[in-house]
């Protein structure tokens, strides 16, 4: 089961990325970076990663916290640097 969520309402809260990310969670990754910016995005518990949610991070280009859990996005995609 996937959980894209902030921990807090707190401006700078991490929004946390966990088990395997689909198609579906990009638009709720979208929303949560839009709403507070300066939040970072912590991936680290990310099993699996929809191309779609990467491309969230691409665009947006939120700070992002530890490795990717993904073992794809790991070993192949470069964390997208903060715009």
């Amino acid at each position: 089961m996937a959980v894209v969520r902030r921990t807090d309402a707190e401006p700078g809260t991490p929004v946390r990325l966990e088990g395997v990310c689909p198609v579906e969670d990009a638009e709720t990754l979208a929303s949560l970076i839009l709403e507070d910016p300066s939040a970072p995005v912590d991936w680290t518990a990310c099993t699996r990663m929809h191309t779609a949610v990467y491309q969230v991070l691409l665009r947006l280009r939120p700070t992002i916290l530890g490795t990717c859990g993904d073992p794809f996005v790991g070993r192949w995609l470069t964390p997208p640097s903060p715009g």
